[in-house]
């Protein structure tokens, strides 16, 4: 591959990571726990958005892979999502696409980053 054709992908992934994230996103730190392939984890909810969240855990997912993410809300009553693992970065955590939100999932999310 030439660097050319190597600076054109590079560009195109970059060009796609920018537009998958058209929602606006805040800087949240709500304790979570998410449940994958691997088992159940501990994590932390690091942004929020109406389309996705980041999950800062050590456990290891698939992009692709479908999990139940949980978020423990201010009032302290847990809010329970699920979504398609967009990314993945090995002891750091994963970007989570909420595909599936109900009206009243939505509601909650709305709620949390107004």
């Amino acid at each position: 591959m030439t660097l050319l054709a190597a600076t054109a992908l590079t560009e195109a992934g970059n060009a796609m990571t920018i537009n998958r994230r058209s929602d606006e996103r805040i800087s949240i730190n709500l304790p979570a726990r998410w449940d994958g392939l691997s088992g159940k984890h501990e994590a932390r909810i690091e942004d929020l958005s109406m389309g996705g969240c980041f999950v800062n855990t050590q456990g290891r997912v698939d992009v692709g892979e479908i999990v139940g993410v949980e978020i423990k809300l201010p009032s302290g009553e847990w809010l329970k999502l699920r979504g398609e693992v967009a990314s993945f970065i090995a002891g750091t955590g994963f970007g989570v696409l909420f595909t599936f939100l109900t009206e009243d999932e939505a509601q909650a999310i709305g709620e949390l980053i107004k």
